[in-house]
């Protein structure tokens, strides 16, 4: 064997199972031929084309929850995320109303629920003062609530007449009115039958924007965590013209309207969905809310008022009729990816998968359960046992004001059960990490820094979410490689190894040098998915 079109040297972490170093990296084709010394790769592949010398080399990233189409779309339009007040969302938005005047509606998202803590979410009136000729709709950060005005609410025949759907609910005034904030159901509803749908030309734009962000993090693939078929269509479009360059698992959405019957139809868009970098092979169910807005699924009742109120949440799909589904997919061959933050939500995707194992006999589908905010402790040693793998977002296991101000009051004692990372590392739980992108930053290093000092990105001291679920940095870089690798079955990626698909990231430093609240100032200097170099700062 001799030549490599590119050598890659510096530290080089392998992420093995024997988490061995080395100090470069030989490249031919889409393939890794060579690891280890200069000396050694010199003497395996001989002269290079390139050499790329950077201060550390890691395994290209795996999202594994993330909406990157969703969060592109968000880009191209009304986007929040980096704003902090009320005002300035308002000027934003009246900006680019007016920089757009031919859109029939400003749609997009990012609004921050603390932010209108003191009015119960956001107003319409006070959008209406911005943009009073067109509807407005804007999902929140989290995409569990969307705000919108008078003309949206209007388009969408919403009055105080109108009952809340048994998914969500509308905040209503004192008279019954809705105040232009649509929570879980209402939203979704809202979202799919009012708003005009975006077209597949849209979609692909919109998946552009977000591959290539994802790129620039050193992100090489993921699982997308809620696909329609027109955004299928998409990414077979970018797919068949050689522009989508990451590997992506397209979780196809779980209708909660409806049951079993769906699944033919699932399996048609597998059928013609999957080929080239897509793989339509998972079907996403969204079991409940979050607990920020009582909405999701607990077994006791939420604190004081707020479990008056809404008692234990909202389960979209309750027990039996899951079960029923899990084990006629996991018959079929899909992988479940199953949304579960509250208790009783965490029991009833165990229990499915459960269920599905001892009628279908074990596989290697490889299920997962995302988020797991509260899962009672009983059921955390129950994720290894049913083989399951703990999809994690761990940038929320902080003490943000999210936490501090709506999710501790609501939970109270349950609060320190939160993001139980450890524990299910210590149960051997597979872990895989993920964003959730656009609900948190897709940074993954922000994510590692947060996984191991449980506190916000940068502070070496001050408040600390429950630190004895902190993780070291190997654990959380090999759930961001190895783990959802694994959880995206790409076996063939995760690790630096010879053989192993050339996806790697060169780093700007060694994040496993200096303390931990550094580690979120690393950035990408080069990505390469498949041997190609997808994004290069120089």
């Amino acid at each position: 064997m001799s030549g490599a079109d590119l050598v890659l040297v510096g530290d080089v972490y392998t992420v093995d199972a024997a988490r061995r170093w080395a100090r470069a990296v030989a490249i031919r084709g889409d393939r890794i031929v060579a690891v280890g010394t200069e000396d050694e790769v010199r003497d395996r592949v001989g002269a290079a084309d390139e050499v790329v010398r950077g201060a550390c080399i890691v395994p290209g990233f795996q999202d594994a929850h993330v909406h990157a189409a969703f969060a592109g779309r968000i880009l191209l339009n009304v986007n929040l995320d980096d704003l902090a007040t009320r005002d300035a969302y308002l000027e934003r938005i009246a900006t680019f109303a007016g920089e757009h005047p031919d859109l029939p509606w400003i749609v997009g998202g990012g609004w921050y629920n603390p932010i209108f803590l003191a009015t119960d979410g956001p107003r319409a009136a006070d959008l209406d003062a911005v943009v009073a000729d067109r509807p407005v709709f804007l999902m929140n950060a989290d995409t569990h609530a969307a705000w919108v005005n008078t003309r949206a609410l209007e388009a969408g025949a919403i009055t105080s007449a109108t009952p809340d759907p048994w998914d969500g609910y509308y905040v209503r005034d004192a008279d019954g009115m809705p105040t232009g904030c649509l929570q879980e159901g209402a939203a979704y509803s809202f979202w799919s039958d009012v708003v005009p749908r975006a077209t597949v030309e849209r979609w692909v734009h919109a998946i552009h924007m977000g591959q290539q962000r994802l790129h620039a993090l050193g992100i090489t693939g993921w699982q997308d965590a809620w696909v329609e078929p027109d955004l299928l269509r998409a990414y077979r479009s970018l797919d068949d013209a050689g522009e989508l360059r990451g590997r992506v698992v397209t979780a196809l959405w779980w209708d909660r309207h409806r049951g079993v019957e769906q699944i033919d139809a699932l399996v048609d868009q597998r059928a013609w969905g999957s080929a080239g970098n897509v793989h339509a092979s998972a079907v996403k169910i969204m079991l409940d809310g979050c607990p920020e807005t009582c909405s999701a699924s607990m077994l006791a009742p939420y604190e004081g008022s707020f479990g008056r109120e809404h008692q234990r949440g909202i389960q979209f799909v309750d027990a039996e009729p899951l079960k029923k589904a899990v084990v006629r997919l996991d018959a079929q061959g899909f992988q479940v990816h199953q949304h579960a933050l509250g208790d009783r939500a965490v029991r009833s995707a165990l229990d499915a998968l459960e269920t599905t194992r001892r009628t279908n006999g074990a596989n290697d589908l490889r299920h997962h359960i995302a988020h797991l905010q509260l899962p009672d402790p009983e059921d955390v040693r129950r994720v290894r046992e049913v083989g399951a793998v703990a999809n994690m977002q761990p940038f929320w296991a902080q003490p943000d004001p999210l936490i501090e101000t709506m999710t501790k009051p609501r939970v109270g004692d349950r609060a320190q059960r939160l993001y139980p990372i450890g524990d299910l590392r210590r149960a051997g739980a597979v872990l895989a990490f993920g964003s959730d992108w656009p609900v948190s930053t897709p940074d993954p290093f922000l994510q590692m820094e947060v996984a191991a000092t449980r506190r916000a990105p940068g502070s070496s001291d001050g408040p600390v979410l429950v630190a004895a679920q902190g993780i070291d940095l190997h654990a959380a870089l090999a759930a961001f490689t190895r783990g959802s690798a694994y959880v995206n079955h790409d076996d063939d990626a995760g690790s630096i190894e010879a053989g192993m698909r050339a996806d790697l990231a060169v780093l700007d430093r060694n994040p496993f040098e200096g303390p931990p609240n550094q580690i979120g100032t690393t950035r990408v200097r080069m990505t390469l998915a498949a041997g190609h170099v997808v994004y290069d700062v120089s």
